[in-house]
């Protein structure tokens, strides 16, 4: 039986078709839908297997909902390979049709430049904090039977929040969020030095509550029964070298919700660095609610 850990490698792990053709396979993560982190990750690994140094950037597009029971096919298009930075666009494919694209940036790693950064927030330790999976126990009773066993489902990294909420028992906060992630588990010895992989499985994670930080202002989760919610895009910037596997803060804010979208921004923290930024606008529409 693989561990969360190796559930999260093997799915970040693609099948090579053709020359800068790939496969990937679709778990049921979130729902009905692909997650989007699970496309993020995949598409991030298909660029760097074209590449011969690290993602600096990657810009993307969710076009439509991916189907969780169908591999995803990911074509890599070199668009420049100059001294300083390659080029890709990624396209998934998925039933015959485009349903993500991305541009994804590469850039060699520069000794010398001006520094700075921003101060790191001051947060409790993760250690001191109850993992997500210990505050889902703790809000069974509110959890409607019919989404319990999904609910309850542990996901693919641990998730320590710095700011706990029950997601079915929304109420009206500032538009801030902040947790800490990694791998449940240490990277195997052969995998450890991977820097694609380490910076798919950020991808991966940088989509977990980013999105909904928007909804917190008007008092609704993701999971409000009147909401209609979908990222429309996402782009993440690497800094500096991460670890996936050891604790990263993510600390999230949003600027603004109107036209029925919210724009969040992140920024990930790890050893007192800031190692990536990251920014996503959702979908936040308002539906009825159709009634017996």
């Amino acid at each position: 039986m693989h561990n969360l850990t190796d559930e999260l490698v093997e799915l970040l792990s693609l099948e090579k078709l053709e020359e800068h053709i790939f496969r990937g396979q679709s778990r049921n993560l979130v729902g009905k839908r692909v997650f989007g982190g699970q496309v993020l990750g995949q598409a991030l690994r298909a660029a760097s297997l074209t590449a011969d140094r690290p993602v600096n950037s990657l810009h993307a597009y969710f076009l439509f909902g991916g189907d969780i029971h169908a591999p995803i096919i990911y074509e890599v298009e070199k668009l420049r390979d100059g001294k300083s930075f390659l080029s890709r666009q990624v396209r998934a494919i998925q039933h015959g049709r485009t349903i993500f694209s991305a541009m994804v940036s590469f850039a060699n790693p520069e000794a010398d430049g001006l520094e700075y950064q921003m101060p790191q927030p001051d947060y409790p330790a993760p250690d001191t904090l109850l993992a997500e999976q210990n505050l889902k126990s703790q809000y069974i009773e509110s959890i409607p039977e019919s989404y319990r066993n999904a609910f309850m489902r542990p996901r693919q990294v641990e998730i320590r929040p710095v700011h706990p909420c029950n997601p079915f028992q929304a109420q009206t906060e500032a538009p801030m969020h902040a947790h800490y992630l990694k791998t449940h588990d240490p990277l195997a010895d052969d995998l450890v030095d991977d820097v694609s992989l380490h910076q798919a499985i950020v991808a991966f994670y940088s989509d977990y509550t980013l999105m909904t930080t928007a909804l917190k202002p008007h008092g609704l989760s993701y999971l409000s029964p009147s909401l209609q919610c979908a990222s429309i895009d996402h782009a993440i910037y690497f800094h500096r070298p991460v670890r996936a596997d050891e604790w990263m803060l993510y600390d999230m804010e949003a600027s603004i919700s109107t036209q029925s979208r919210g724009l969040n921004f992140g920024r990930m923290w790890q050893n007192g660095q800031l190692v990536c930024s990251t920014t996503q606008e959702g979908l936040m529409r308002i539906r009825e609610i159709e009634t017996q």
